[in-house]
């Protein structure tokens, strides 16, 4: 019933509501002689008068003070102010007429008084029973809330909840023991140790993070605390995004498995990041991907003269840019951004950049990294993320560039496919061009007079998997989730490193600015994950629950693909053994073998050839010849 009503038109909902006020300034009129009188009253005579003279005073006066145009779900303190000074006007009118009628045929002047009192009675008693009613049947289909955190952005968030019909406020959580019994506008409060029993007893739906300025930590600590509910977990922004001192519903966000997998920061060296980057010509390739458009963000907010967008990808190219405009407009920075659509394996193009530009520092973040992808077009593989990294390098070379950062993989390490392969070979075309001091391309690096120019300093920068980003298993698990799909696990066993984007872009700066040439670097990715883990944690996260033999009444499905070409369980970072700690806890300086750019220089050359070709064999063998540990396979569930 309720949702025809709430269908009905504007119009039609208005009519009623006046005709419903018209009634009720009859009944006050009769409620009003019967007391005064102190009987059942029966109109005669002039009486009549007074009952024509209540509708027709009241109902323009409500139409004056807009009774008409408050929606009755969102009543509230502003409403009934309105009803009050509408009856009170509408009293000092009645008043008059009922003392002209009191000298002529004597009818009571207490009415004058009375009746207005018991219309006001009426027709805030009509909107309260009108809201206690929308709002108990909407109470049955709304989310039932619980905020965690009784500080000042809980009662911000109670406040907003106040109009909104969607959630239903049950109750606060807070740690401080103190409040545990107190109320928070008739709200109760309860300690942690009572929501398990509170949220089965009232069918809890939603709990709420009310805790800005919590730290990571503490806050992951609370979700584990939590993630045994059945009960879907979500968030407020942090401290600055709630700077304004208001809270909305639209506000609240779900909880991402970053909160879960990110660890607390660890403060960057200001002072060494300007020394490497202030004032500077940056350039960064893949500028429009995950790592290489988080990279452009905290560059420019390092303060660089300019900063060189390079991208295949128009769309992505067009994206950071505007996205890095405003942020720069907004921050107040003197940086200069410069979108160049180009492809690294393009060499001329690449080149002419950096001798027009002459750009101190390179990050290399520009790569095909989807293994399927690579594995099904081997030598787009070879060509972009093999000659496309020798090509930025003998550019920089040429341009004179003070040092280059490659963006590598734990794939490279040991690896069972293609992508992974490549990225190990581009490791070993830095490391071999950083031996010989770059030296094999001298007839490039020398200028005016046969001087020779500074030479490049190469380094590498290896890390696991980045959470959220293109093509990664998070987000894929978020769309699953949200359509209510199986979520797809390859494998039951299989691991990940993950880290946050943006502590692996800024780790990469890190690294990039303590190098010296030929440095192969590993961060620090904590401690490896089980996918099937993550996949019931971000299920848990939405309120859901998995479906099995056990639990034939869950909700989401968990199905098992099998490993894809290329894929193997377990990741690796390090080849090499004794790996060499660095002054920043989270980066590890690698010690591992290549060869010498003569004879790499000799594979690299077949390398072109089969991959221009398509020859996959020849290919493979050929990775397989340069990177011992490469083996490839197409292993699936036993």
């Amino acid at each position: 019933m309720q949702e025809t009503i709430l269908g009905w038109p504007r119009s039609r909902k208005r009519m009623v509501v006046v005709g419903l006020d018209l009634c009720l300034a009859l009944m006050a009129t009769w409620l009003a002689f019967t007391l005064r009188l102190d009987t059942w009253h029966r109109p005669v005579g002039m009486e009549w008068a007074v009952y024509a003279i209540a509708p027709l005073l009241s109902i323009p006066v409500f139409v004056k003070f807009g009774l008409y145009r408050a929606i009755f779900r969102y009543t509230g303190l502003a409403a009934i102010l309105a009803t009050s000074k509408a009856v009170t006007i509408y009293g000092l009118l009645f008043l008059p007429a009922v003392i002209a009628l009191y000298l002529w045929e004597g009818i009571p002047r207490s009415l004058s008084v009375l009746q207005p009192l018991i219309l006001l009675l009426l027709v805030a008693g009509s909107r309260t029973l009108a809201w206690h009613w929308l709002m108990a049947n909407t109470a049955r289909t709304s989310s039932r809330l619980l905020i965690y955190g009784a500080g000042s952005a809980g009662a911000q968030t109670a406040a907003a909840l106040a109009s909104a019909q969607q959630y239903t406020l049950l109750g606060f959580v807070d740690d401080d023991e103190r409040k545990a019994g107190r109320t928070i506008n008739r709200v109760p409060v309860m300690s942690p140790a009572a929501v398990p029993a509170f949220a089965s007893k009232f069918a809890v739906t939603d709990i709420l993070l009310a805790l800005p300025s919590a730290s990571r930590e503490r806050r992951n600590q609370i979700i584990e605390r939590l993630s045994a509910l059945p009960v879907r977990i979500r968030t407020l922004p942090g401290l600055a995004d709630l700077a304004s001192g208001r809270v909305t519903v639209q506000d609240f966000r779900d909880l991402d498995i970053e909160d879960l997998l990110g660890r607390p920061p660890v403060a960057p060296d200001l002072e060494l990041l300007a020394r490497k980057l202030a004032h500077k010509v940056v350039l960064v390739t893949g500028a429009g991907g995950s790592i290489g458009s988080e990279l452009c963000r905290q560059i420019v907010q390092q303060g660089p003269s300019q900063i060189l967008l390079i991208d295949h990808s128009e769309f992505a190219l067009y994206r950071i840019h505007q996205e890095l405009e405003l942020l720069i407009g907004r921050s107040g920075l003197q940086v200069r951004t410069i979108p160049l659509l180009a492809s690294v394996c393009n060499f001329e193009r690449i080149s002419e950049i950096c001798v027009t530009y002459k750009p101190a520092s390179i990050y290399h973040a520009a790569a095909y990294k989807h293994v399927p992808m690579v594995e099904a077009n081997p030598g787009e593989g070879v060509l972009n993320n093999v000659f496309g990294t020798l090509n930025v390098a003998r550019a920089a070379l040429a341009a004179g560039v003070d040092h280059f950062v490659l963006v590598s993989t734990d794939k490279a390490v040991r690896p069972t496919n293609i992508m992974g392969a490549t990225k190990r070979v581009a490791e070993l075309v830095l490391q071999a061009l950083a031996s010989c001091g770059g030296a094999v391309f001298e007839e490039v690096r020398t200028g005016e007079g046969g001087a020779m120019l500074p030479t490049t300093r190469f380094s590498m920068v290896r890390f696991g998997n980045v959470l959220g980003s293109s093509g990664s298993v998070v987000p894929l698990f978020r769309s699953q989730i949200a359509e209510r799909r199986p979520l797809t696990v390859t494998h039951p066993e299989v691991t990940r490193y993950f880290m946050t984007i943006p502590e692996a872009a800024q780790l990469v700066l890190h690294a990039g600015a303590m190098a010296d040439s030929g440095d192969l670097f590993v961060l620090d990715m904590g401690a490896p994950v089980k996918i099937l883990d993550l996949a019931k944690r971000m299920i848990a996260l939405a309120g859901l629950t998995v479906r099995s033999e056990t639990r034939p009444t869950g909700d989401i499905d968990i199905a098992y693909s099998g490993l894809r070409p290329g894929e193997k369980l377990f990741e690796e970072l390090l080849i090499g053994e004794n790996p060499l700690p660095t002054s920043h806890p989270r980066i590890i300086r690698a010690r591992e073998d290549f060869m010498a750019w003569p004879d790499l220089k000799v594979h690299l050359q077949t390398l072109l050839s089969a991959a221009r070709n398509d020859n996959v064999a020849a290919m493979k063998d050929l990775l397989r010849l340069l990177v011992p540990g490469y083996k490839p396979k197409t292993p699936s569930i036993e």
